[in-house]
């Protein structure tokens, strides 16, 4: 991990593009680029791991990272992947709390970091900041809620066809440099990388999809969406 030098300037341009931050006034903004940095990682670095004391909240600059967990046998499971413009860690920067997930670099990024404390502050004294985590927060406990609802209602196959269809066309290609390997698309089903094998087989035979030279395409948008349905 590397710290860059940058200049005010950007920093606020950094926050006024982010959903938490924009329409904030140049006071509140200047008590967050106090307490604000720009960190650079590289491919497979860990930016924080979970459990351990939080830094701050996160956005992705530059780049793309993975959020996950892993089970007291070592099995990876990925929460989430997040790219450019996204915030991650906002619930221990809130709460005062450890970090709850582990965070990895899938390729070069470049990573903003406001402090806890900066931001601890700033929900005291901004109402307006105050009513703008508590919309975002809503937003996540229903993408959480949804995925709970997917693990309980479809089965590997319907989910990766769900997934699938849900990934942009370069980077089930690769031609982004982000390509997902077949353990990444098991760790965020939730289950194994035998499992997906079958199910990549699976769909392949149905027509949805092609693969090779460990490349994803859709071949038929309707019969993918078609696996995208639970099925009875």
């Amino acid at each position: 991990m590397q710290t860059v030098r940058i200049s005010l300037d950007e920093k606020k341009k950094a926050l006024q593009a982010n959903p938490f931050f924009k329409g904030l006034s140049d006071a509140s903004l200047q008590e967050l680029m106090d307490g604000m940095n720009l960190r650079k990682f590289e491919r497979g670095e860990v930016l924080f791991w979970e459990g351990d004391p939080c830094a701050g909240l996160h956005i992705i600059q530059q780049g793309s990272v993975k959020l996950f967990r892993l089970s007291p046998n070592g099995r990876q499971h990925i929460v989430r992947v997040m790219q450019e413009g996204e915030t991650c860690n906002e619930v221990p920067a809130f709460d005062n709390g450890v970090n709850p997930v582990n965070v990895e670099a899938l390729e070069e990024c470049l990573v903003w970091v406001i402090s806890s404390e900066s931001v601890q502050q700033l929900m005291q004294k901004d109402p307006q900041f105050m009513q703008v985590i508590v919309q975002n927060l809503a937003k996540m406990m229903r993408h959480l809620v949804k995925m709970v609802s997917d693990m309980a209602f479809y089965q590997v196959t319907h989910r990766l066809a769900r997934l699938i269809s849900e990934i942009p066309a370069e980077e089930l290609s690769g031609e982004s440099g982000a390509r997902w390997t077949q353990d990444q698309i098991a760790a965020r089903l939730g289950t194994v990388r035998e499992v997906v094998a079958r199910s990549l087989r699976e769909l392949e035979r149905s027509g949805a999809i092609e693969v090779g030279n460990r490349r994803i395409r859709i071949t038929n948008d309707n019969i993918l969406q078609q696996w995208t349905q639970p099925w009875s």
